[in-house]
């Protein structure tokens, strides 16, 4: 399919999620809305903080250590380098992939999956790797060597991002909302969850998420955004502005920010985007 024909169906993806993130979010507005009437009613004083919120949230931005070349044809949902070998979900219905190869280069090894299947968030888990599909709620087990598809489980909800805490041995996933969940990297059950709030407010539309040493960091869908998250209490610790990585003529070809890889070894990371024809190996910087 030609180009504009991705960008007009990105836009359509765009449309429906936005439908559902403004949906769920309805019920959680009108349980606030109940909670301060009946605060008024009682009297109650102004909330404080609570006593241990965090004093404030770091602030830092991206540099660009090294530009490579990504297939601006990918519509990326996951990104992950596992022993050397970059591996990327890219999705739409009919054109959804997992590939694996070098960072910077062709894939090696590349899968399509079935429709009506959307392919989304990826993670690595020793010689497997989990795909997880949008609307279908289906994740697919596959071989890390080879891609072929071991197993599918069902799960409940939207499958947005997805990561491995292998120290704590779960999978974190996202589904759009402030929430992530817990899940048994063996069997896909799901363990727990937690929202994820920034001075108390619940930050959500969490798209592709990576797990780095014990922290989840997660692309804010519609924005050039990331955020550093401790998945243990759900609050936000750092907010790192990625934005003008492309210039202003391959934005007008490209969709939003979506894909975060931590460099093996290293403080770097990779990014991308969807339909983004380049990757950006980067540092994560103080903006003081």
């Amino acid at each position: 399919m030609p180009r504009d024909g991705r960008w007009v169906r990105a836009r359509l993806v765009a449309v429906i999620r936005a439908a559902g993130t403004a949906g769920r979010r309805l019920p959680g507005a009108v349980a606030v809305l109940a909670l301060v009437i009946v605060l008024a009613a009682c009297g109650a004083p102004p909330s404080e903080p609570a006593p241990n919120e965090p004093a404030r949230v770091e602030r830092l931005r991206v540099e660009v250590v090294k530009v490579l070349p990504h297939d601006g044809e990918a519509f990326t949902q996951g990104l992950e380098i596992h022993d050397g070998t970059l591996y990327e979900g890219t999705g739409l219905v009919g054109e959804s992939t997992l590939r694996a190869g070098p960072l910077g280069a062709e894939p090696e090894v590349v899968v399509s999956l079935p429709k009506p299947l959307f392919g989304e968030g990826i993670a690595v888990v020793g010689s497997r790797v989990w795909q997880l599909t949008w609307r279908s709620g289906i994740a697919i087990e596959r071989d890390r060597d080879t891609l072929a598809q071991r197993r599918r489980v069902r799960y409940e909800g939207e499958g947005w991002g997805l990561c491995h805490q292998p120290d704590r041995q779960r999978l974190v996933m996202s589904d759009g909302s402030a929430k992530l969940t817990f899940r048994d990297p063996r069997t896909f059950a799901a363990l727990s969850s937690v929202v994820v709030t920034e001075g108390g407010e619940p930050r959500d539309e969490l798209n592709e998420l990576e797990c780095v040493d014990g922290a989840v960091y997660a692309n804010v869908w519609h924005s050039d955004e990331i955020l550093r998250i401790d998945p243990d209490t759900g609050r936000v610790t750092a907010r790192i502005d990625a934005s003008g990585l492309l210039d202003e003529g391959e934005r007008a070809e490209a969709d939003v920010l979506n894909g975060i890889a931590a460099l093996e070894g290293s403080d770097e990371f990779v990014l991308t985007g969807k339909l983004w024809p380049k990757m950006f190996r980067v540092r994560f910087v103080s903006t003081t």
